[in-house]
């Protein structure tokens, strides 16, 4: 089902639903802790990627995933994606097809991957692993997107995201916070965290220098520092009056891009993750538009949902316009995350030969 986060999971301190919530937050960390323990893990023929996160909802695992992936293709590695295809109807193994499968059986975050690499939609990832290896082509790495809490694939590289503003919220495990399982367990599972930053945020910025300080220091890994980015020309933004609407994990963070990039932001309409549009979405949403005289603005992730839409959802799909995102990297970070990559790939192909 798609997620909604509370916005007390974000509260500088656990509120009293939060403390009431612990106990059952203690059960849920010590079973996802048990299960990852009890798994046995499957070690594909390949280097195998993760890219995770600490917290339910949006931190930018999938921009982080393409820009592995290009970073592997550009070194002459030949990728395949591995996802669960969350929100999506079918089990897999199952390999994707941009041209005919729908969001709604394959989940909307395969179709963005699928457009950069061969991608491979498989609730049990090993399962999945073995699709990818069966291939007629030969891929030289998989990237899993999503499973750091996964043991049932083992892992040469495990890359956490985080994002600078939200952090790890109120610092407890759903479903009294956003934790995905205790954070001391997650940071064991991690080999890097990438700190995704909007890129109005200064590395300086008191907020975010201290949540950074506190990673470096209980974390034993390199901590790297991203800012999300528009990709592609947005010009045409500037003083656009602009009707937002997403359906992601921090739809706000979108938003704030648009308002960064000049747009006259006279509305927003959040959804919850991954939310399905219905006609009456569509109809409210277009309706509204019209009122004001403003133009609709989404993110690619949620056009690929309207795609598959009739009447007035393949209306909204025509008329509304997108602003794509991608993850930048300074020099300096740029060349860990290249060293990281390339020490895993080394380290496998040895243990192969």
């Amino acid at each position: 089902m798609p997620l909604r986060e509370p916005g007390w999971w974000y509260a500088d301190r656990p509120t009293p639903v939060a403390r009431a919530l612990a106990p059952l937050a203690t059960l849920w960390g010590k079973a996802a802790e048990r299960r990852f323990r009890r798994s046995q893990a499957f070690r594909a023929g390949m280097p195998v990627i993760c890219i995770g996160n600490f917290t339910a909802g949006g931190t930018g695992k999938t921009p982080l995933s393409i820009h592995v992936a290009r970073e592997l293709l550009v070194r002459g590695v030949a990728p395949a994606f591995l996802t669960r295809g969350y929100g999506g109807r079918i089990v897999g193994p199952h390999r994707v097809s941009a041209d005919r499968d729908k969001a709604a059986d394959i989940g909307d975050e395969p179709l963005l991957l699928a457009g950069v690499a061969p991608t491979f939609v498989a609730r049990d990832r090993v399962p999945g692993a073995r699709a990818i290896a069966a291939a007629t082509e030969r891929f030289q790495a998989i990237i899993m997107d999503d499973g750091l809490q996964n043991g049932a694939l083992a892992k040469d590289l495990s890359i956490a995201v985080v994002d600078a503003r939200r952090g790890i919220g109120n610092g407890l495990v759903i479903p009294a916070g956003p934790l995905r399982a205790p954070l001391a367990f997650q940071l064991s599972l991690a080999d890097a965290i990438v700190v995704n930053a909007p890129a109005d945020v200064e590395a300086g910025k008191e907020s975010e220098s201290t949540f950074i300080r506190w990673l470096r220091e209980n974390f034993g890994g390199p901590v790297l520092r991203a800012t999300t980015r528009p990709s592609g020309d947005c010009e045409w933004l500037r003083d656009l009056p602009v009707l937002a609407f997403s359906g992601i994990g921090a739809p706000e963070r979108f938003f704030g891009l648009l308002e960064r990039l000049g747009a006259r932001v006279v509305a927003r309409r959040g959804f919850a993750d991954h939310h399905a549009f219905t006609e009456g979405d569509a109809t409210a949403l277009l309706g509204e538009a019209q009122r004001r005289g403003a133009t609709l603005v989404t993110t690619e992730k949620d056009w690929v949902r309207l795609a598959d839409g009739n009447g007035a959802l393949d209306i909204l799909g025509q008329v509304a316009r997108t602003v794509g995102i991608r993850i930048v990297f300074d020099e300096r970070d740029s060349v860990r995350l290249a060293s990281l990559l390339e020490s895993s790939l080394a380290a496998r192909r040895a243990a192969l030969s």
